[in-house]
């Protein structure tokens, strides 16, 4: 029996790609896909950034490799799926982690600022899943985790374009899911709460508005960067087999209140 539940959550054996690995959760989840057992291709803009979270891996005794990719270019996402399988052969697990977020009002939003990041935090999902997903469906078994947002169901100041990308994500991720899973190629989401990540600097910059962001979770605090590790093994591994197009908040209640 042992065995068996230690076996739901081994990943040993299996290639995960993580975009958005450089920094914050991206890189959090990559490591701790690493620590269950899997090779991890870290993807994203800026190589030395990239090559430190892979040495960081390695240091640990797992297995990394870096693919650079800039996924607001559409080139960058057929390249990337390309890249990503080379290091230890095809994905069986995407982590699409990436995200951008420029913080403006709805008057100041500008075609370019709304184009960019729909292209990371929507459309570069969608078609890097979709490229990795015949080799996955070809062993019957492959898992695709995207990052959605508290923003996929609640409307916060300066965020129309990131919002909108977020509830998009949320919507994509149920017809990835739809679409995909009598494959074996599984497909859900985890919406952050407040974690301290490069995307959510200007509110821990804040002593004050922290605080207050923290009262409005159910368990009185913000998350911490190890919060994200359980759900993200738990999504990744057998465990979660029959868990197929979800949402899952990880926010410490926030949605809850």
């Amino acid at each position: 029996m042992h065995e068996r539940v230690r076996a739901l959550f081994d990943l040993a054996g299996t290639v995960a790609l993580v975009t958005g690995a450089s920094s914050g959760l991206g890189r959090r989840m990559a490591e701790t896909l690493a620590a269950a057992g899997a090779s991890v291709v870290l993807s994203g803009r800026r190589h030395d950034a990239l090559e430190q979270t892979g040495q960081a891996i390695r240091a640990a005794g797992g297995r990394a490799a870096v693919a650079v990719a800039d996924l607001a270019d559409r080139t960058g996402i057929a390249d990337l799926a390309e890249a990503g399988g080379k290091p230890f052969g095809p994905p069986d697990i995407l982590v699409n982690a990436a995200g951008v977020n420029v913080r403006q009002p709805a008057a100041a939003v500008t075609f370019e600022s709304w184009d960019v990041t729909l292209a990371v935090n929507l459309t570069a999902p969608f078609f890097l899943a979709r490229a990795l997903v015949p080799a996955m469906a070809a062993k019957g078994w492959g898992r695709i985790i995207n990052l959605a947002s508290l923003q996929a169901v609640r409307a916060f100041a300066g965020g129309i374009a990131y919002g909108a990308s977020k509830g998009g994500v949320a919507q994509l991720t149920r017809a990835m899911a739809e679409a995909w899973s009598r494959r074996g190629v599984t497909c859900n989401a985890i919406a952050p709460g407040f974690f301290p990540t490069p995307l959510t600097q200007p509110i821990f910059d804040d002593p004050e508005r922290a605080a207050f962001v923290a009262t409005q979770t159910a368990i009185g605090r913000n998350g911490r960067i190890e919060d994200i590790d359980g759900i993200t093994v738990f999504l990744a591994a057998p465990a979660s087999d029959y868990v197929t197009g979800q949402v899952i908040f990880v926010d410490g209640g926030f949605t809850a209140k």
